[in-house]
């Protein structure tokens, strides 16, 4: 009976956590439609429980970004390993990241101009938010602020760009010191990089509970408009993950030379454990063997480029965040201008490297590019609780990408085309 009932209860974070935000808007609707100033106070006192829930996301950024980018690039130094097709890789993910953000620069804000909130309701959601302004710096100040005079304060201060330069810099010396001090160095941002992992787990089992305590407060202020909202965004983000995954079949294709529909063949099952796990970790093992069996891509390429991209590159990363910071902008009444995006864009390209392979890893990051460009933190609570279906459609992404990745360097380093073996025809 026990086992039963057990299997009526969702795994997946997120999973929980949109339950936790259904519940928490029926019974805001239901406090917001009574004129009980008991049950007012009791929404007031749940927001903070979701605050303390959006500090928690909050805490690990600046540590996990820090630790992830060091360790990674460390571990990552071996010139065997490393060499002319690491970089090469390194050049086609960045090429990648930046074509992806301008799409979602382009698309996302004629294609979200579509979900309207009523702005006596945005002003409502904004307020309860404390406010929020920003202003643009001239370009000259902005391109001194990326080196910073004081690594500390710019972590103090959340100013994540700048940040990530210190941290490639580390990396970097760190990488060329000697093995006596290099090596303990990587074990030590190793350490505290899985040590936010595991926090960041204790935060997502925490989701329903701070979903929840957001959305209540958050219903009873705007009503049902916002449900409707939440939905329209979800239904245009998935659209857009979609055209862009179906731009990396042509790609393969013309620059590649490997036909569509031999590309498809291959990426299609580790497509599939995308969509049932949300993880590209869990889908490298068909990556590899849609890769060297369908693909005929020389294991040495195929073992190199995969987990390479799957330990660095979410390609999804600058058209999600630049839609979602659409979104919030809609929900909370902050109008964004098309620098602010492009600021947002930019940022995710270095900022993508750092992002954890977790579901819904890239919002655990983004509070430091929320606060950049004028968005409240707050809103990513509501994002993370929104996001187990976008999140499929973004780690489908980033395993199309990852294998279109492999096709290009395997064209780039024979200069020839892909010969189909026997059992793959």
């Amino acid at each position: 009976m026990s086992g039963t009932k057990r299997r009526f209860i969702p795994r997946s974070p997120a999973a929980r956590a949109a339950i936790g935000l259904v519940i928490g808007f029926v019974l805001g609707l239901a406090i917001a439609a009574s004129s009980s100033s008991a049950a007012r106070s009791f929404a007031t006192w749940l927001e903070t429980i979701g605050t303390i829930w959006v500090n928690a996301i909050r805490m690990t950024v600046i540590p996990l970004v820090v630790s992830l980018l060091v360790s990674t690039m460390v571990r990552d130094r071996d010139p065997g390993a490393v060499g002319r097709m690491g970089r090469q890789a390194l050049l086609i993910f960045v090429v990648m990241l930046t074509v992806i953000a301008l799409i979602g620069l382009i698309v996302a804000p004629p294609l979200l101009a579509r979900v309207q909130v009523d702005p006596a309701s945005a002003a409502a959601l904004r307020a309860s938010a404390g406010g929020v302004t920003t202003q643009m710096p001239t370009f000259a100040a902005w391109l001194v602020s990326l080196v910073p005079a004081n690594p500390v304060k710019a972590a103090t201060d959340g100013a994540i760009l700048p940040l990530i330069i210190f941290s490639l810099l580390l990396a970097l010396s760190l990488a060329r010191t000697p093995a006596a001090v290099r090596d303990p160095g990587a074990q030590f941002f190793a350490a505290v990089a899985e040590a936010m992992l595991v926090i960041v787990t204790w935060v997502l089992a925490a989701a329903p509970i701070g979903v929840f305590a957001l959305a209540v407060p958050l219903a009873m202020r705007v009503g049902a408009d916002v449900a409707g909202a939440a939905a329209l965004f979800v239904g245009l983000h998935c659209g857009m993950l979609a055209v862009v995954i179906a731009l990396f079949y042509p790609v393969a294709w013309i620059v590649g030379h490997v036909p569509m529909r031999r590309f498809a063949r291959a990426v299609l099952p580790a497509q599939l454990v995308a969509f049932s796990t949300r993880s590209s970790v869990a889908a490298l093992p068909a990556m590899i063997d849609g890769a060297e069996r369908v693909l005929s891509i020389p294991p040495p390429i195929a073992s190199f480029a995969l987990p390479f991209g799957v330990s660095l590159a979410r390609v999804n990363t600058g058209a999600s965040w630049i839609a979602s910071a659409v979104f919030l902008g809609k929900l909370y009444g902050v109008p964004l201008s098309f620098a602010q995006l492009a600021l947002l864009g930019a940022m995710s390209i270095p900022m993508s490297f750092s992002v954890p392979g977790i579901p819904s890893a890239g919002l655990f990051i983004i509070a430091p590019a929320f606060m950049a460009i004028g968005l409240p933190v707050e809103g990513i609570g509501i994002l993370i609780a929104l996001d187990a279906i976008p999140d499929i459609f973004k780690t489908s992404v980033n395993v199309t990408a990852h294998m279109t990745t492999a096709v290009l360097l395997t064209r780039f380093e024979a200069g020839d085309d892909l010969q189909p073996v026997a059992s793959a025809a």
